[in-house]
C-alpha cells in the first residue's frame, strides 16, 4: 500500500512537471486584465477587461480621428500651395479638399455616435424615413414577424415589467427606442454596433438605480431580462455577420480541432479516468452543454451552458482524484472536452458574448472565470504544437498528416465521432483479445505443470529401479510346519516309544 501511494505521489508530480513544462498552467493573476483593475480579461480585448477596453478602443479612434484632422490640414495646407503656383488647377484642388472633408467630418460624427444619441429627435426622424424605407422592401414579412421564441420572450419581458409599474413602463420605452434605432444602424460595423449596446446596458442600469430607484437585487434581474428581450431580437442580426470574419474563424477552429483527433489525454495531463463509468456520464454531459451553446440566442444562455461544462469536468476531476479539483487540473480537461467536443462555430458564438453581453457578467463571478479559461483553451489550441505536448517535431507532423497514429488505450484508439456500440464493440473485442492471451498462457502453463508431473513420475520410478537394483530381493523357501506332540512319528524312530501305562499290585 504505501509502494502503490509512492507510485501514485510520484506519477502526480511527472505530470505536475509535465504541465508546467507544456504551458497549460494558468495562475489566477493570467486570468485578470492586465491593466490591474481587477476584473477579468479577455483574449477578444487583447487582455483588458470591457471597462478598460473600451477606455483603450476610445483612445484609439480619438487618436485616428486627430491623425484624420492632421491629415485633412496637411492636404489643405498642399493645396494652397498648389493654388499658388497653378490657377487653373485650383477648383478641382478645392472641390476634392471640400469632398475629402465632408467625407471625414462625417466620418467622425458617425464613429462617435453613442446611446445617448439614439433618444434624440434626430435619430426619431432618421428611424422614420428608415420605416418608409422598409415599406418599400420587397419582402416587409422578413424583417417585421417575429419567430415564435421572439414572441415568447416579448410576453415574458411586458410581464416582468408590469412588477415594476411605472419604471417598467419607461424601461420598455427606452428598449423600444433602442431596438428602432439598431434596426436602422446597419451600415454600422459589429464593433460600433457592439459599443452602441454596451453603452444602452450601461445607461440603463444607470437610470435603474438612480432615476428610477430601483433596489440593487433587482437590477441585476433586470439587466438579465432586458438582455435576453434585446439579444434575442437583435441575435440574427449580430451574430456571426457577413462584415466580419468569424466564419472564417470558425472554419479555421473546426479544421484545427479536427486534425487534433489524435491527441490523448495522457498528453495533455488530463487527470479524468473515463473507464469509470460516472466520470463518463460525467465528460458526456460536459460535451453536450458546450455543444448546446451554439442553440441559444442570449449571451447570457451562452455563459450558462460554459458554467454548466465547466462544473461537469470539475466533478469528473473530482470523483477520478477523489478530492477537490484544481485550477491546474480544471484548463486541461477543458482543452480536452473542447477537443473531443469540436464545438460549431465555437469563434463566433466567443465574439458573440464577448461584444454584446452584459459586461458585469464576463468582469466578475464564476461565469466570468469560466468564459475567461474557455478563450485560453481555444487560444492554445490554437498554438498547440510539438513542444506544447512534449512530442518531437517528426511525430507531431506525422500525427496531423495522418501518417501515423501514437498508440491509444481501449476507447482511446477511435474518434470522438463514432457512436456509443461501436466504441462497446471495440472494447468488447479487446477485451476478448486479452482473454484470449490470458486463456493462451494458462494452456501452456498446463502444459508445463503437466510435463513437470511426467518428469517427476520418471525420475521416481528410475530411482526405486537403482535401489532395487542395488539391493536386490532374496526370496527363502517357506518353512514346513511343525509336527503335533501327539502325531505319529513316522521320519523319526530314535526317539523312545511312548510311556506305557503299569498295573501295580498292593
Amino acid at each position: 500500500m504505501v509502494l502503490s501511494l509512492s507510485i501514485f505521489s510520484l506519477n502526480r508530480e511527472k505530470m505536475n512537471l509535465k504541465s508546467e513544462r507544456r504551458g497549460i498552467h494558468v495562475d489566477q493573476s493570467e486570468l485578470l486584465c492586465k491593466k490591474g483593475c481587477g476584473y477579468y480579461g479577455n483574449p477578444a480585448w487583447q487582455g483588458f477587461c470591457s471597462k478598460c477596453w473600451r477606455e483603450e478602443y476610445h483612445k484609439a479612434r480619438q487618436k485616428q480621428i486627430q491623425e484624420d484632422w492632421e491629415l485633412a490640414e496637411r492636404l489643405q495646407r498642399e493645396e494652397e500651395e498648389a493654388y499658388a503656383s497653378s490657377q487653373s488647377t485650383q477648383g478641382a484642388q478645392s472641390l476634392t479638399f471640400s469632398k475629402f472633408e465632408e467625407k471625414k467630418t462625417n466620418e467622425k460624427t458617425r464613429k462617435v455616435t453613442t446611446v445617448k444619441k439614439f433618444f434624440t429627435a434626430s435619430s426619431r426622424t432618421g428611424a422614420k424615413k428608415a420605416e418608409i424605407q422598409e415599406a418599400k422592401a420587397p419582402s416587409p414579412s422578413i424583417n417585421r414577424q417575429a419567430s415564435i421564441e421572439t414572441d415568447r420572450v416579448s410576453k415574458e419581458f411586458i410581464e416582468f415589467l408590469k412588477t415594476y409599474h411605472k419604471p417598467g413602463q419607461d424601461i420598455y420605452k427606452q428598449c423600444k427606442l433602442f431596438l428602432d434605432t439598431m434596426n436602422h444602424k446597419r451600415d454600422l460595423s459589429i464593433e460600433e454596433q457592439s459599443e452602441c449596446a454596451q453603452d444602452f446596458y450601461q445607461n440603463i442600469a444607470e437610470k435603474l438605480q438612480t432615476r428610477w430607484k430601483v433596489p440593487p437585487e433587482k437590477v441585476e434581474k433586470a439587466m438579465d431580462q432586458i438582455e435576453k428581450y434585446i439579444m434575442t431580437r437583435q441575435y440574427k442580426y449580430v451574430f456571426c455577420p457577413e462584415t466580419t470574419d468569424d466564419e472564417k474563424k470558425d472554419l479555421a477552429v473546426q479544421k484545427r480541432i479536427r486534425a487534433l483527433h489524435w491527441v490523448t489525454p495522457q498528453m495533455l495531463c488530463v487527470p479524468v479516468d473515463e473507464e469509470i463509468p460516472e466520470v463518463s456520464d460525467m465528460v458526456v454531459k460536459a460535451i453536450t452543454d458546450i455543444i448546446e451553446m451554439d442553440s441559444k440566442r442570449v449571451p447570457r444562455d451562452k455563459l450558462a451552458c460554459i458554467t454548466k461544462c465547466s462544473k461537469h469536468i470539475f466533478n469528473a476531476i473530482k470523483i477520478t482524484k477523489n478530492e477537490p479539483a484544481s485550477a491546474d487540473d480544471f484548463l486541461p480537461t477543458l482543452i480536452y472536452i473542447v477537443l473531443k467536443g469540436n464545438p460549431p462555430r465555437l469563434q463566433s458564438n466567443i465574439q458573440y458574448i464577448t461584444r454584446f453581453c452584459n459586461p458585469s457578467r464576463l468582469m466578475t463571478g464564476e461565469d466570468g472565470y469560466y468564459f475567461t479559461n474557455l478563450c485560453c483553451a481555444v487560444a492554445f489550441i490554437e498554438k498547440l504544437d510539438a513542444q506544447s505536448l512534449n512530442l518531437s517535431q517528426e511525430d507531431f507532423d506525422r500525427f496531423m498528416t495522418g501518417q501515423t497514429s501514437p498508440k491509444k488505450q481501449e476507447s482511446e484508439s477511435f474518434s470522438s465521432d463514432v457512436c456509443l456500440g461501436v466504441k462497446q464493440m471495440y472494447k468488447n473485442l479487446d477485451l476478448l483479445s486479452q482473454l484470449n492471451e490470458r486463456q493462451e498462457r494458462i494452456v501452456n502453463e498446463a502444459k508445463k505443470l503437466e510435463k513437470d508431473l511426467i518428469d517427476w513420475t520418471d525420475g521416481i520410478t528410475k530411482e526405486v529401479q537403482d535401489i532395487v537394483e542395488k539391493y536386490p530381493l532374496e526370496i527363502k523357501p517357506k518353512n514346513q510346519a511343525l509336527a503335533a506332540i501327539d502325531s505319529e512319528n513316522v521320519e523319526n524312530d530314535k526317539l523312545p516309544p511312548p510311556l506305557q501305562p503299569q498295573v501295580y499290585a498292593g
